[in-house]
């Protein structure tokens, strides 16, 4: 059973960061790909990075370009998103999610395994 576990969210004035991280366990880590996804109140499940099996391929947003960074360490188990110049539009809880397979999806339908989420408020 793959279990995954996020923190770092947070209350951060806007302008400011928060660096995301979600621990996995259960499965080899190694061969999943990685995605964030944020949800706001009333809103749609929405993606805002995803990172390949080696950390090699990243895929952002358009929303998020050049503010957020997605990475991984293999050997920890682990994938980040650092996010900088926060917005209070960036406001929503953040979702990790995995799929093994070698493709980067945007959809969370293609997604398999989920964590609980943690919730990011940017205050303006």
């Amino acid at each position: 059973q793959v279990r995954l576990v996020e923190s770092g969210g947070g209350l951060v004035q806007g302008g400011g960061s928060l660096r995301l991280s979600c621990a996995a366990s259960g499965r080899t880590f190694s061969t999943a790909t990685m995605a964030w996804f944020r949800q706001a109140p009333g809103k749609e499940r929405d993606f805002v990075a995803g990172i390949g099996r080696s950390g090699g391929s990243t895929h952002y947003a358009d929303s998020v370009k050049g503010r957020f960074t997605i990475s991984r360490d293999n050997a920890q188990s682990t994938v980040y998103l650092q996010m900088n110049t926060l917005k209070p539009e960036d406001t929503a809880t953040y979702y990790c999610a995995a799929r093994y397979n070698v493709v980067v999806a945007t959809t969370p339908a293609w997604y398999d395994h989920w964590g609980q989420g943690t919730q990011v408020t940017v205050s303006s």
